[in-house]
């Protein structure tokens, strides 16, 4: 009878012995969760003792540059061939970089320019100051890299379109503004056959497959995506 005593309250002991190690680990495993909660940090422009300025919120390191934004190639970004300005693109002029331009003109030029060009958008039509035509003679002239660079860093009234407009779209917008000053003055002898033939019948879009979406290659990078 003692040994069956002392062999059930080893057990017993046992039994209590693990279960107090279970509940001790619990506690450990709920305090380092607690901690992990209650780690050290800032709110958002919460006063700092540890800076001499007492901001947390820290200005970025004086040449920090952006993932993605080291902006090596020179023409691309600044519409610039040495000093001059650009009289040539960064990437091929294709059906499909005109057809992006052509969207993204419409979205963004169309409310001061017009979809013609000839600046006499919907808000210059309600007392918004009038651009001048792409179609006089000085902007005829003036090479794809002007145009560009209007757009990046705005001029007179326009403002800037950098941040709206990314930089292969503003080039895209460029062609495509050239394409529209060449319009008046388009000679057609200039067309190809297929185009001769749309031309003659009237349409003023290619057939389905032969468009943008179909350009392989540089004109989907041309223009984003």
């Amino acid at each position: 009878m003692k040994q069956t005593a002392a062999f059930f309250s080893s057990r017993r002991s046992r039994r209590l012995s693990t279960l107090g190690l279970a509940l001790l680990l619990a506690a450990q495993a709920s305090a380092c969760r607690q901690d992990m909660h209650d780690a050290p940090k800032y709110e958002p422009l919460e006063q700092s003792s540890f800076f001499k300025d007492k901001r947390t919120s820290r200005p970025l390191v004086a040449g920090t540059i952006a993932r993605g934004k080291l902006k090596e190639d020179k023409l691309l970004h600044t519409g610039r061939d040495g000093d001059a300005l650009s009289e040539s693109f960064p990437f091929p002029v294709t059906e499909g970089v005109l057809a992006r331009g052509r969207e993204r003109y419409n979205i963004y030029c169309t409310p001061c320019h017009a979809r013609t060009g000839e600046g006499n958008g919907m808000i210059v039509q309600r007392g918004y100051k009038q651009p001048p035509s792409f179609h006089e003679e000085r902007l005829r002239a003036m090479p794809a890299g002007y145009f560009f660079h209007v757009m990046t860093n705005g001029y007179v009234t326009m403002p800037s379109y950098s941040l709206q407009v990314g930089a292969e779209d503003r080039w895209a917008i460029a062609a495509y503004v050239k394409a529209l000053q060449l319009s008046r003055h388009a000679n057609v002898a200039d067309l190809s056959a297929d185009e001769k033939i749309r031309l003659e019948k009237g349409e003023t879009e290619p057939a389905a497959g032969s468009g943008p979406g179909h350009e392989p290659g540089h004109a989907k990078e041309a223009h984003g995506g």
